[in-house]
């Protein structure tokens, strides 16, 4: 009975797991990053684009700085509040054996 009840092993071999709780997370930052610049993008090109029914208010600089800050903080927010802390609980995730508790983590877990 014992000899039925065996966990599989990784995909990738008994050399993965140790790589797996670093390379995970920082697959999902560089995911991540690549988006939020994405968004920091899109940002800048709006106000870019609506220039000149800023620039009315603000002037031509400061619609400028306007579209510079607001893509630098659109990536900062998005990096800071969802990318680190996602980070991090993938790797807990992976790093501590059993996280949850639960039978479905058991069974998922050494898949990947």
């Amino acid at each position: 009975m014992e000899k039925n009840n065996k966990l599989p092993t990784s995909n990738w071999g008994k050399w993965w797991d140790p790589i797996r709780k670093w390379f995970y997370p920082g697959w999902l930052l560089y995911e991540m990053s690549v988006r939020f610049y994405d968004y920091s993008q899109s940002a800048y090109h709006f106000f870019t684009r609506k220039q000149d029914f800023i620039a009315v208010y603000i002037g031509k600089i400061g619609s400028q700085t306007l579209a510079v800050f607001s893509s630098a903080a659109t990536f900062a927010v998005c990096t800071a509040f969802l990318t680190i802390p996602a980070c991090f609980a993938l790797y807990q995730f992976f790093k501590t054996e059993n996280l949850t508790g639960s039978p479905f983590e058991e069974k998922f877990k050494p898949w990947f």
